[in-house]
């Protein structure tokens, strides 16, 4: 049933020329974080684009949308992350936006994808929602500090790729672990390993 408001977290691969038909969503905050390839976004509301590997998109469904994604290759899979983050406030206008980050994964340290409404500068994505979501890469024999955003929040980590170790854990790829009641988490890694983590309220 999730993990405080982070409702769900999508693994996909999608293969050439497929797609998630057009579906309806009300009340949820959606984050699409494309690994490989390029997925097509289209909705009611509008909010259409082309989504590369290293870009994130957000939807707000707000009072509800329909969308549906492609995977805008007919030769090549899609491989994506999809999360579903349950909003602060319900009923507000739904909304779409994208971003494209540089060298994601490739370059060591934390990069924060997406920040709540009230926290924004620019172009950086929010949600409506006191939830944080960012990329860590570590290289070899490296170690990271994350340190929490809001009092009260807790962390769930999912490791994409490589071994990272936290919390007293060791974890493989597309291992995850949930960690409340902390105001700072360590990550070390022994070789090249990147993961999300994602900070939401938990009360």
């Amino acid at each position: 049933m999730g993990f405080g408001a982070l409702r769900v977290l999508n693994d996909d691969v999608i293969a050439p020329g497929k797609c998630f038909d057009p579906h309806h969503h009300a009340n949820m905050e959606i984050i699409t974080l494309v690994t490989n390839g390029a997925v097509a976004h289209e909705d009611s509301g509008g909010g259409a684009g082309i989504v590369q590997a290293g870009e994130v998109q957000v939807m707000s469904a707000g009072t509800g949308v329909t969308h549906a994604e492609f995977n805008a290759s007919a030769a090549n899979p899609l491989e994506l992350f999809q999360m579903w983050i349950m909003p602060k406030t319900l009923g507000d206008e739904p909304r779409y936006a994208k971003r494209s980050f540089e060298n994601l994964g490739t370059i060591p340290g934390i990069t924060l994808l997406v920040t709540p409404e009230n926290e924004t500068e620019g172009d950086d994505l929010f949600i409506r929602q006191d939830a944080y979501l960012s990329w860590i890469t570590l290289e070899g024999n490296s170690e990271q500090a994350y340190e929490l955003k809001q009092e009260g929040n807790a962390v769930y980590v999912f490791v994409i790729d490589g071994t990272l170790v936290t919390a007293g854990e060791t974890l493989g790829p597309r291992d995850a672990l949930g960690v409340i009641e902390t105001g700072e988490l360590f990550f070390a890694a022994p070789a090249h390993a990147t993961a999300l983590i994602i900070e939401v309220p938990v009360a």
